[in-house]
């Protein structure tokens, strides 16, 4: 059961299941063996089912659902990434509660399938659905957020031939942070992100320091609570500008 609070309604009631995972006992008092060559290893998956809080009142009004979601591609992919957002969030407070910081977020892009789809509680718990639309893999009904040339910069960057900004990784987890519905953090971020980067792109830095009071002034909103409106699209404002200071870096060549 997923809530934002102790006395909040219920958001969502989120089901994971392992599949195809080794027997424990296989697992149990392996030692290592010699190999002539390495062949590919059968590895388990993960399926993560998000459940509407409130059923159809009929299965005529579900069905009704899933036939516009049919018919508007845009809206099926609003409905995956916030069933992504809700998965996140059991993923952050897994974290926090393993204190396990190599615990990774997930994106649609990442998944192997997704599909949105109606039927009986214990049924969908199991992966079966009275009727059910599988969808196009997120990257191909999606542009991604990816920078020019990134194939050619990724092999820059493994032989050496390039270095990447400081920068760079902050201002991801900030997008990441906003993406996931989580502003608070990505404005704490931000506010580190942003004095980098004015710090190695001299010829950025007049124009990124004007977001320096929007950034900041987030920064200390989010420690008090949830962000006001305007200081949420003030940051938003914030993140792209510097998005776009970083291309304009890359496409600069690194200079």
């Amino acid at each position: 059961m997923v809530r934002s609070g102790p006395d909040a309604g219920l958001d969502a009631v989120l089901v994971l299941s392992t599949l195809g995972a080794p027997e424990r006992r296989r697992l149990r008092g392996r030692r290592g063996r010699r190999v002539d060559e390495a062949g590919p290893e059968p590895v388990p998956t993960a399926r993560a089912t998000v459940v509407r809080p409130e059923p159809f009142a009929s299965r005529s009004e579900a069905a009704a659902w899933l036939d516009s979601m049919r018919r508007e591609p845009d809206a099926a992919g609003d409905a995956v990434d916030d069933a992504v957002r809700m998965l996140n969030r059991a993923l952050r407070a897994r974290r926090a509660a393993t204190a396990d910081p190599w615990l990774a977020e997930v994106s649609a892009e990442r998944a192997l399938v997704a599909r949105l789809g109606y039927g009986r509680g214990e049924a969908i718990a199991e992966g079966r659905f009275g009727e059910a639309l599988e969808l196009p893999r997120a990257g191909a009904r999606r542009t991604k957020r990816s920078m020019e040339a990134p194939e050619e910069r990724f092999a820059a960057l493994l032989g050496g031939r390039e270095q990447a900004l400081l920068a760079e990784q902050l201002v991801l987890r900030a997008r990441a942070d906003l993406d996931a519905g989580h502003p608070r953090e990505a404005a704490l971020q931000a506010r580190v992100a942003l004095e980098a980067l004015i710090a190695e792109l001299e010829a950025e830095g007049a124009a990124l320091g004007e977001h320096r009071g929007a950034v900041g002034g987030a920064a200390n909103a989010a420690l008090r609570g949830a962000l006001p409106e305007e200081a949420a699209a003030d940051l938003e404002r914030a993140v792209a500008a510097m998005e776009a200071a970083i291309r304009r870096h890359r496409l600069r060549g690194g200079a």
